[in-house]
């Protein structure tokens, strides 16, 4: 029986070697990291040591990290009005840009009568022109935009946007999810004022994540109330055993971070030249900076949700898309804030790479793509047996 093939690290990752020696040692700690007896001490080490390694992933301080149980909690935790830098003014509206990930399109906190939709341009990059434009509006507002997009991989230009948000006195969130570990990150770099982190997009447990705020931001106020975790940010006895393989994961991702984006460059080129050779193969973001990793493409007549079925009984996993939205037969919403023609909409599938992908599993996907594109090109009734 051939090797099944991932590429749908995007999605999640699988648990690290590292991640997962941390878990079972930390399963054997037994006591609560609040006591102040010895047992008490041990877990609140390991949840410190985690704390240094994604603060020092990021380039935050240490003191200002956040652990949640994931993208989605830090991403509400961080949403929220009454946000201010020093003494400033308070935040009171929110601007999220139109390909975010559903947990900030949400909008937090904020009465959905505060939120505003800023536009992205055609490659799948903020208009800086029309955000400059809603920023002028007043009160100041809390901005949200993702590092790099979760779907077309494209990497957003954080510090200009932060320099236009300061400037008029409001504050950036960015959700670094997707960005971690595949390219650098450093939130006083990026000009961040609050920035979020996964667990399981790194090779740690699901259900980990965590916000980092800059120095100076004030006015964070938990959304879970109870014994003052987390510096009295997030409530509620820690997940010990989560949080260690979560720092495990983070350290060994940092460790082999320009290694593993250098050798996924090169697959990504390798893939996205076979891919072209389809006529009318089109790769969205595809004349934009973009994660490494990740290739969203598409072909007319192509029907997504057939061909992931496809390439699934060809040993092969990919997605048409965000994993929060399987299973939910609708257009990406990514692709529709992109303008993006409705054929290629419904055929796009997303096919993303991690540290052990090799150049046999891009041919793989390589072959799978002949087949199946030919196939399913102009036929909606084709039968899966064919496959």
């Amino acid at each position: 029986m051939r090797k099944r093939v991932y590429l749908d690290w995007n999605a999640t990752t699988p648990l690290r070697p590292e991640a997962r020696s941390a878990m079972l040692a930390a399963f054997d700690v037994s006591g609560n990291p609040s006591s102040v007896h010895s047992e008490g001490r041990a877990a609140r080490k390991l949840i410190e040591d985690a704390r240094a390694a994604v603060a020092a992933a990021v380039g935050g301080d240490v003191r200002n990290v956040v652990f949640t149980s994931g993208g989605t909690e830090a991403n509400a935790l961080a949403l929220a009005p009454g946000l201010r830098r020093g003494n400033g003014q308070a935040v009171r509206r929110l601007i999220v840009s139109a390909i975010e990930h559903p947990s900030v399109l949400a909008g937090g906190r904020f009465p959905q009568n505060a939120i505003e939709i800023a536009p992205v341009l055609p490659s799948g990059v903020v208009d800086l022109a029309t955000l400059e434009t809603v920023l002028a509006d007043q009160p100041p507002a809390l901005v949200s935009v993702m590092l790099a997009n979760n779907e077309t991989g494209a990497i957003q230009p954080i510090p200009e946007i932060a320099a236009l948000v300061h400037e008029v006195g409001g504050l950036l969130h960015v959700d670094a999810v997707q960005a971690l570990e595949k390219m650098p990150i450093n939130i006083n770099e990026l000009g961040a004022d609050i920035l979020t982190v996964s667990g399981h997009k790194v090779g740690g447990p699901k259900g980990t994540g965590a916000l980092i705020v800059a120095d100076g931001l004030y006015g964070l106020q938990a959304q879970v109330r109870g014994g003052g975790q987390e510096q009295g940010r997030r409530a509620g006895t820690e997940n010990v055993t989560g949080i260690a393989g979560f720092g495990a994961a983070v350290k060994a991702a940092m460790a082999s971070r320009e290694a593993n984006a250098a050798r996924a460059k090169a697959l990504q080129a390798r893939l996205e030249r076979g891919l072209r050779d389809h006529p009318g193969a089109v790769i969205f973001s595809g004349n934009v900076p973009r994660l490494p990793n990740t290739t969203l493409v598409s072909a007319p007549g192509m029907k997504a949700e057939t061909a992931v079925i496809g390439f699934d009984l060809e040993g092969i996993a990919v997605s048409s898309g965000s994993a929060c939205s399987s299973g939910k037969v609708q257009p990406s919403h990514v692709l529709r804030a992109m303008n993006a023609d409705p054929a290629l909409i419904t055929g796009a599938i997303r096919l993303s790479m991690g540290w052990d992908t090799t150049e046999a599993d891009i041919d793989r996907c390589l072959e799978a793509w002949r087949k199946l594109s030919g196939v399913l090109r102009n036929d909606t009734s084709i039968g899966l047996e064919q496959f």
